[in-house]
């Protein structure tokens, strides 16, 4: 599968954001990456579905958005109507892990789960069917710019194994301390959904650096 390069907008600049995403897009960022915290899943909050409206008026690309909250279900259906593609609500933050990722098929979208660091990679099977994705938690959730957590290479590769066995359409995506260092042997270990914040906005040169990261991806 073609390696995708999706830009986290939780690192940019929401004072330039349209200066930040054209440069970002110009390049080539395949997808823009939204990071929706309810300070109760996680200890940090960040913003909302108005995002995403604000994200279809500056660009045209694809959104996905992981759902970093409790109560997955009772915002589902406004990050769809608000223009998001793909939703990756987390296995853990759910009692019922199929019923959210059916209500995200049945309104149209297509579905990921997330799993945390410490989730075994396992959990994937119960939903397998309704899935287009796994998104591998390589730092533990709820704020950017932390460090890659070693173990996460292995649980890609396994993770790609189980795949490969049950449903090979299923993409890897990984989010946490991905950077241009790294992206090239993540993609090795079998992800090929690169979700970078810092790596992006933080650099000197926005333009630079997707150039450079999509290079070391292939």
């Amino acid at each position: 599968m073609k390696p995708l390069l999706t830009p986290s907008i939780l690192a940019a600049d929401f004072a330039n954001l349209e200066r930040d995403i054209n440069a970002a897009e110009r390049v080539g960022a395949d997808y823009f990456h939204l990071d929706i915290m309810d300070g109760h899943f996680v200890p940090n909050i960040s913003f909302g579905p108005w995002v995403a409206k604000l994200m279809r008026k500056i660009t045209d690309r694809p959104l996905d958005a992981h759902l970093m909250i409790t109560n997955p279900r009772e915002y589902i259906p406004e990050f769809i109507e608000a223009g998001v593609e793909l939703i990756y609500p987390h296995i853990e933050a759910s009692y019922d892990i199929y019923r959210t990722v059916q209500m995200i098929t049945d309104h149209g979208a297509r579905a990921g789960i997330t799993l945390n660091p410490a989730t075994p990679i396992s959990s994937v099977e119960g939903v397998i069917d309704l899935i287009d994705a796994v998104l591998v938690m390589s730092v533990c959730p709820g704020f950017g710019g932390k460090k890659f957590i070693p173990s996460s290479m292995d649980r890609i590769t396994k993770l790609r194994e189980l795949l490969d066995s049950l449903k090979p359409s299923i993409r890897i995506a990984v989010d946490g301390g991905v950077t241009l260092e790294n992206i090239g042997n993540l993609r090795k270990a079998g992800a090929d959904f690169f979700i970078a914040g810092s790596a992006v906005f933080e650099a000197p040169d926005i333009e630079e650096r997707v150039r450079a990261m999509k290079k070391a991806m292939k």
